[in-house]
């Protein structure tokens, strides 16, 4: 396996996971809270929910290097 199929496969791989991980989380503010006052506007993230947004942002972080990655080595 070289370089750029590791790469390729890697983009795929982190893709995809990383549409279900923003899939799985849940709702911020809903459209009408943000002109109805709603006492939710600032919550901390706490337990699966932390869990689900730092994977999300490992999965968007290997997704934007593998592509750097596959850009940068030689053809």
């Amino acid at each position: 396996m070289n370089l750029a199929s590791l790469f390729q496969t890697l983009i795929v791989i982190s893709a995809l996971l990383s549409i279900l991980l923003v899939l799985l989380q849940q709702r911020g503010a809903s459209l009408g809270s943000g002109t109805a006052g709603s006492s939710e506007l600032y919550t901390t993230r706490r337990g699966l929910d932390k869990s689900l947004f730092n994977a999300t942002v490992v999965c968007a972080t290997v997704f934007v290097l593998s592509i750097l990655g596959l850009l940068l080595i030689p053809v």
